[in-house]
């Protein structure tokens, strides 16, 4: 239960932009709050207090077993339509499909953003549409990449995946909870391994390097889980 609350514990600190940052912005609120392309600390910060303040339902300032008990009450109130106390057939179903909703939308967006991304670096001359030589290019570089498949993603999550990740690099001390201090430190942390430069700002140049770094490292602890 432990392992499973700080992975949705940690979940505050991706959903509040940190990880977010390194991510391409489907899945999660982009912290560039006016939209121009950089992101500041100060934008971060205040997104990751109100993720915090979101995840720690007690208001403890702390998240730890009781938050995640408090969010499952929350849960099971809002699929028990009826009120009976009871989860019917029926209700657990609506729930499934409800998330499962959820989790396609989510997919859709992802999926048009790395479209959308793709696109433009393929539009080498920035005209909005594909010539032959930039098509041809597209198709090398595709080429160059190996076999159909490779280095596809694994299992969501990946190895330990980012929640873990961001929950071991918050919880400091490993007494299975993460106060706000520690979740502060993260998200300064992270921020500064994205910010290359140091100049307390990460440009979408920046962000791209944090997505392409991050790829690779899920590669290479695959490859070493696999033993390859």
């Amino acid at each position: 239960m432990n392992k499973t609350f700080l992975t949705l514990s940690a979940a505050a600190l991706a959903l509040t932009g940190t990880a977010a940052l390194a991510r391409h912005h489907g899945e999660h609120p982009d912290p560039d709050a006016n939209g121009d392309g950089i992101v500041t600390l100060d934008e971060v910060r205040a997104q990751a207090a109100e993720g915090f303040t979101k995840m720690d339902a007690n208001g403890d300032g702390v998240l730890d077993a009781a938050d995640r008990e408090a969010r499952g009450a929350e849960m099971f109130a809002k699929a028990d339509t009826n009120g009976d106390g009871e989860l019917s057939q029926a209700e657990m179903k609506a729930m499934h499909e409800a998330r499962m909703q959820r989790r396609e939308e989510r997919r859709e967006e992802r999926r048009g953003d790395r479209m959308a991304e793709h696109f433009a670096s393929m539009d080498t001359d920035k005209s909005g549409g594909l010539s032959p030589a930039e098509m041809k290019a597209m198709h090398q570089a595709r080429g160059d990449h190996g076999p159909r498949g490779e280095g596809k993603r694994g299992h969501r999550g990946g190895p330990g995946g980012p929640g873990q990740m961001m929950a071991r690099m918050a919880d400091t001390d490993g007494d299975q909870s993460i106060t706000r201090a520690e979740f502060d430190a993260a998200v300064g942390a992270h921020f500064a391994k994205l910010d290359s430069d140091g100049d307390g700002k990460v440009t979408e140049a920046e962000r791209k390097a944090a997505r392409e770094a991050m790829r690779a490292e899920w590669k290479a602890l695959r490859d070493t889980q696999r033993g390859e």
